[in-house]
């Protein structure tokens, strides 16, 4: 299952060289995608029931934490392949891009999604960072793939202050290994080694290291305050390439964290842990907050509130109970899919109005009713309003926060959860139901892109309804996502 995984993007990659129609390529990669979809679907079960699986001499090794992740990514990445068939299509047609270009744009979308579906698949801490590594340089072309100025001037924000947080996270990797090479052991970046010989470990070693891990993973994550390239890479980039880096490749980074943090609590307690990720959190949520209540670019809001989800999620395994570990794992699912729901929603609108600015944008659900009605929904699910299943995360994080103790945190969460929901509801109000620019008509949207919505809203709907009846099952994968 992992080889069909990590074989069909690198075979869809080759595929862009040899097939000349870009309509083809973008079907058969919808297609490779969905087949990635189902394995890791079944990888997942068959670990969470038979236990770690390794490859390769210990290459590979997928546990639940991994094979979790896998998933994540799978799901937004078939999805943002469906939508790119019509998205690119459109692209053609107006002629923003050229046949050419799109062949260019469906190989670095393959090897992004190989290099991200790699990530959590190794066992190495060294090869995890090139991984990761690889993902910027891979999405930096796609984030600057129109060749305008502000967007080759994002890309290049992008590489900088990424590659110089992967040089934090790298010399965090190195005193990792330095720590475990003083047992007089074998020396081995290999996580489970590691892991196994976590206890004896020099703590002192690790706190320092684990500080380079979280300000160099933390930056590719999008915590504050190393988040200043998000806001312009993810309202830049293609609209399906958008999705991809607020639903997973942040998430990726913080995989990588929560690796080196199993290390870390077994080592030397979570309190340590806990503390610093909880700091962040809770500054990535402040600094979101604010930014979103200003904003005025309708993509930037998106992003900005990837950086308040991402502290959630912090937040979530900074508490550190099973609860709220619970929480946090559910939240990277449904913020994943959500944000990938609006993005797309966002790209409908910004292709029809060629705009970003939210002030210009009136009527879309008069211009694009399909789409208007979707995002509308997808407003409501992304801030947590009940049914929706990011409701149940955020619940669940909080409900921990209030039964360890920690009712400042609470309070925070509640805080800036409510002046975020009033936020969207105001930007996302004006857009959605103003009156209509001059010359702006109904515009018919392509059956793939509604097509793509509906498979989205089924986990955001679904979710929020089954979470109640299935808590026992939630609380027990958690708990094994984090037993390493």
């Amino acid at each position: 299952m992992i080889n069909i995984i990590l074989g069909i993007p690198v075979l869809l990659a080759i595929l862009t060289l040899l097939i000349k129609k870009q309509r083809i390529l973008g079907i058969l990669t919808s297609i490779g995608y969905l087949a990635v979809l189902f394995d890791s679907i079944l990888l997942f079960r068959r670990v969470l029931i038979s236990g770690n699986i390794k490859l390769y001499a210990d290459f590979i090794y997928i546990d639940a934490l991994s094979a979790f992740f896998i998933f994540v990514i799978a799901i937004v990445a078939f999805a943002s392949s469906f939508y790119s068939v019509g998205y690119i299509e459109r692209d053609i047609e107006k002629g923003i891009i050229s046949d050419r270009k799109a062949k260019i744009y469906y190989l670095l979308f393959n090897l992004f999604c190989c290099s991200m579906l790699f990530a959590p698949a190794v066992n190495n801490l060294g090869i995890l960072w090139v991984a990761i590594e690889m993902t910027t340089l891979i999405s930096a072309f796609l984030v600057g793939f129109y060749n305008s100025k502000e967007s080759v001037e994002a890309a290049w924000k992008y590489i900088i202050i990424c590659s110089v947080g992967i040089i934090f996270a790298l010399l965090g990797t190195i005193l990792f290994s330095y720590a475990f090479s003083l047992l007089g052991g074998a020396k081995t970046l290999n996580w489970s080694e590691i892991v196994a010989n976590a206890a004896n470990l020099d703590k002192n070693i690790l706190k320092v290291a684990f500080i380079f891990i979280l300000v160099g993973y933390g930056t590719k994550a999008g915590l504050a305050p190393m988040h200043t390239w998000l806001p312009d890479a993810h309202s830049q980039a293609v609209a399906p390439i958008s999705a991809l880096l607020s639903g997973v490749l942040l998430k990726t980074a913080i995989y990588a964290i929560l690796r080196f943090g199993i290390i870390i609590i077994k080592a030397v307690g979570i309190a340590y842990f806990s503390h610093l990720m909880i700091l962040l959190g809770l500054v990535s949520l402040g600094i979101s907050c604010a930014f979103i209540l200003v904003q005025k670019d309708l993509k930037r809001l998106l992003a900005y509130s990837s950086i308040e989800h991402v502290g959630i999620i912090a937040i979530g395994f900074g508490l550190g109970s099973p609860l709220a570990i619970a929480g946090a794992i559910f939240h990277i699912f449904n913020h994943a899919v959500t944000k990938s729901f609006m993005f797309f929603g966002a790209g409908n609108i910004v292709s029809v109005y060629k705009k970003h600015n939210i002030n210009a944008i009136r009527g879309v659900i008069k211009v694009l009713p399909f789409t208007g009605i979707m995002v509308l929904i997808g407003v409501f699910a992304l801030t947590g309003f009940p049914p929706f299943a990011i409701f149940l995360s955020e619940i669940l994080i909080i409900a921990a926060a209030f039964t360890s103790d920690s009712y400042l945190i609470a309070a925070l969460l509640l805080l800036f959860l409510s002046i975020i929901f009033g936020a969207f509801i105001y930007h996302f109000g004006k857009m959605l139901f103003g009156n209509l620019p001059k010359g702006m008509t109904r515009i018919g949207e392509p059956l793939s892109g509604k097509i793509v919505f509906l498979f989205l809203l089924l986990p955001i709907t679904i979710l929020g309804v089954a979470v109640p009846f299935i808590k026992e099952d939630l609380l027990w994968i958690a708990q094994r996502l984090l037993q390493g």
